[in-house]
């Protein structure tokens, strides 16, 4: 035990005993020995000075103040002496521990220090450490020492770009000092470094101050500029492109792709110095981009990522490539000298724009070599082909194969042209008749239906745009009711029905035909009347059925309008005019009724959007005097719900507890609402006000349809207990529903489900029952014997027909033989 001198008992026998004092407390006692018969206290050991002894009242006492950082312990010797100096009692240990106070700061190992730090240095990573000591008792506060930065000069920013590990006194980059340290603009801080003793905790801490004085250096982390490397080289690999290195030593070297590419051709040394393993294709790939790292013994970033470019330089080692393998042109005989015929397409897998990409044409030869053996021109540097005078003639020569070398600055390709002398178009379509008079349709006749063919003839070559033949309507059909399509064989047209015909718009249509080629006339031929015919069609009246207004008919309505509401009016008319009567079909709810003469709709009985919320019935319309001549379209009212179904308890599994309830039970229940909600449905749920529901019960909610029911305590009887439980939806109005829940309390089987024991004595039947059912067996035994007792009877009389008719036939052998 250790005695501290607060303590109230400050005297006592002699005996082993310690003491803690605290360290500066000056002159004072410790405590008193006390013995029953005189004697003299002596004291040895430790003293050092300044501790002693009363010899005649044996009071311990400080003749001055214990030092901790000098001496922590003082080990003495108490004993008692008579009056001839012997050694009446003891010698006890005592033992004073001295309780250390903060009584020294910190202090820092240098006034001043100097560090180096490198630009764009890693944030966290330390690049110098202060340190200070604390001559105080290193197991307690008053040596636990915190570190921070008190000034930092200059600041140009509002976050310091130092920072400093309050425990360790490591100096390192701020993550604004990562980014922006700079020694162009700023090489040296002066940072006031402060420790402070006691852990931080107090005011009355000791705090000493340090300046450290930090130099900006040019960071060697640097990337490379782009790195040039030319494609196919043939030196051996790998070879060296570059080199980085990292602001710290030690560090291991790597590089890792921006991409995931099938074969990395780059590596890394130890000294940072960058290799390509293997030639390089440029128009495989033209350009890398990825990242060297370095890394410390643990494999933790020391530098940020250093992004590396590479460029593949191109050089000529494709040849030119033909677009097409045969390249065909057509050019008309009267093309004037200078005429474009077409582009002849060739590329170059080289680096675009560049001289090794780029192409030169040439006209190597040309067959047949008539009228002359350089009737075409090709430019050289774009490849388009020209004519180089009007000298064509499709008699002398109807196609020419031209060979064209395509070069760049070391290969040649051939590539192969056609040209085909076409015939020019200066011949008209002339009809073989002016006029096709007329013919008469119905209004109903098909879409599609062909109702006349015509004819014209041009004389220019045939298969081309010169003589192929285009009919229109130029005249006569504002609303395209007509087409005409040309059979590309025989060029005859074929007028057929494009769109449905209408007696009531139009009993008449008067067309006037023309006929064209796609190609156009040369200069000075005209169309004329030759390519023009006439043709008439009459339209005969068909009687239709009415037509609707729309196509559909949808309403949007509340399902609690009351009954004869208006909910649409419908509109249709006949196309002869008569009369129009209305009717619906399909409204198996009978929810709707219409006006048979105007079209509307009203509602003929409660609309319930939960029984269907998408009501779909058929608007029918019919001729008065022809009830056949009828068409429909749908309607579609969308019902809008209103709150009008209270919450419903779910009662798929019942509600149970096992006996004996042990407490914390919970029983889930749920609850659905079929009304419509603008979120999820919330129903609350609580419990009916009756004294024995609130002294038994509680109920907590789950979310918006679940809820706990458990037990207050755990005094219930084996029995079913009924429990009033309320629920309110979230309508507006809200809606409530009371419910009696039965919540059973039984025994429970190791299902942990409830088990109800089978009450055997009502198992067994009564009297009345038992003769019921010995009545019954003998019934079905009587049966069967019946059955069986008639079909041998039965058996026996087809039997004895059977002898009497054999004996007949018998007989009558007997007869014939005779």
């Amino acid at each position: 035990m250790c005695q501290n001198l607060g303590d109230l008992n400050l005297a006592g026998p002699l005996k082993d005993m310690n003491f803690s004092i605290p360290e500066g407390a000056g002159v004072r006692p410790i405590y008193q020995f006390i013995s029953e018969t005189p004697v003299i206290f002596r004291a040895t050991g430790e003293k050092d000075g300044i501790i002693d002894i009363v010899p005649k009242t044996g009071m311990l006492y400080l003749n001055g103040s214990l030092d901790w950082e000098t001496k922590a312990v003082h080990r003495l010797q108490v004993e008692c002496l008579d009056e001839n100096g012997d050694v009446v009692k003891g010698p006890y240990a005592v033992t004073i521990y001295v309780e250390d106070i903060n009584d020294n700061p910190p202090k820092f190992d240098q006034t001043t220090y100097t560090g180096v730090v490198r630009q764009n240095s890693r944030a966290g990573k330390p690049f110098m450490y202060v340190h200070a000591t604390d001559l105080d008792d290193p197991t307690t506060p008053h040596a636990q020492l915190t570190y921070s930065i008190l000034h930092h000069f200059p600041n140009p920013y509002s976050e310091m770009l130092f920072q400093i590990d309050s425990t360790t006194g490591a100096i390192s980059p701020s993550r604004t000092g990562s980014f922006y340290l700079d020694p162009q603009k700023q090489d040296t801080f002066t940072l006031v470094v402060t420790v402070k003793d006691m852990a931080g905790m107090t005011t009355n801490a000791f705090t000493s101050s340090a300046d450290v004085i930090i130099n900006v250096k040019e960071s060697l982390w640097k990337a490379p500029p782009t790195i040039y490397i030319q494609e196919n080289s043939t030196e051996t690999h790998p070879v060296n492109i570059s080199q980085v290195h990292s602001n710290e030593a030690d560090v291991i070297y790597e590089l890792f792709e921006k991409e995931v590419l099938a074969r990395f051709p780059f590596s890394i040394d130890w000294n940072g110095v960058i290799y390509v393993t293997e030639p390089l294709d440029r128009e495989k790939k033209d350009s890398y981009s990825f990242f060297a790292v370095t890394k410390d013994s643990v494999g933790e970033l020391v530098d940020k990522p250093l992004q590396i470019q590479v460029i593949v330089k191109d050089i000529n080692d494709n040849p030119p490539v033909c677009e097409n393998a045969l390249t065909v042109f057509e050019v008309q005989e009267n093309e004037g000298g200078g005429s474009t015929i077409g582009t002849l397409h060739a590329t170059d897998m080289d680096e675009k724009d560049t001289l090794n990409s780029r192409l030169k044409f040439n006209i190597e030869s040309q067959d047949p070599a008539v009228p002359a053996s350089n009737m075409f021109i090709v430019q050289q540097d774009t490849g388009t082909l020209q004519l180089r005078s009007s000298s064509l003639n499709k008699q002398i020569a109807a196609n020419y194969s031209l060979k064209v070398m395509v070069t760049d600055a070391d290969f040649q390709t051939i590539c192969e042209v056609q040209v085909h002398v076409i015939d020019i178009n200066d011949q008209i379509p002339i009809f073989e008749k002016s006029d096709y008079h007329n013919v008469t349709v119905a209004e109903s006749i098909p879409v599609g239906t062909v109702i006349l063919e015509i004819q014209a003839t041009d004389t220019d070559e045939p298969a081309t745009g010169s003589s192929y033949i285009v009919y229109q309507v130029e005249e006569g059909d504002p609303n395209h009711k007509f087409i005409i399509e040309t059979d590309p064989e025989t060029n005859r047209g074929f007028v057929k029905i494009n769109k449905a015909l209408d007696f009531e718009t139009d009993k008449v249509h008067n067309l006037v035909i023309n006929a064209t080629n796609p190609e156009p006339l040369v200069s000075g031929v005209q169309y004329n009347a030759s390519s023009r015919t006439l043709f008439k069609v009459f339209v005969t009246n068909v009687d239709e059925p009415p037509t609707f207004q729309q196509p559909v008919y949808t309403a949007n309505v509340s399902e609690d309008i009351p009954v004869n509401t208006l909910v649409v009016k419908a509109e249709a008319y006949d196309p002869e005019g008569d009369a129009v009567r209305y009717s619906l079909e399909g409204d198996v709810k009978k929810w709707l009724k219409i006006d048979s003469s105007t079209g509307n709709i009203y509602t003929a009985s409660a609309l319930d959007r939960e029984y269907k919320e998408l009501y779909k019935v058929d608007i029918v319309a019919s001729e008065t005097n022809n009830a056949a001549q009828r068409s429909k379209i749908p309607l579609v009212l969308h019902l809008k719900d209103v709150n009008d179904n209270p919450p419903q308890l779910v009662t798929d599994h019942p509600t149970f507890f096992c006996y004996p309830i042990q407490g914390g039970e919970k029983a889930l229940i749920q609850a659905t609402d079929v009304d419509g909600h603008v979120y999820l449905p919330r129903i609350t749920f609580s419990l009916g006000d009756d004294m024995d529901t609130k002294n038994n019960w509680e109920i907590s909610k789950v979310n918006g349809t679940y809820a706990h029911l458990s037990p207050k305590h755990s005094n219930f009887e084996e029995k079913v207990y009924i429990v009033p439980v309320i629920m309110n939806d979230n309508g507006n109005p809200s809606l409530e529903n009371k419910v009696n829940l039965e919540v059973n309390v039984c025994q429970c089987s190791s299902e942990n489900s409830c088990y109800i024991k089978l009450q055997h004595e009502n198992s067994k039947p009564s009297v009345g029952q038992a003769i019921g059912i010995l009545l019954g067996v003998l019934l079905v035994i009587g049966a069967i014997i019946g059955g069986v007792f008639f079909h041998m009877k039965y058996k026996q009389k087809n039997e004895k027909k059977s002898q009497q008719k054999d004996a007949k036939d018998q007989t009558e052998c007997v007869e014939l033989n005779k």
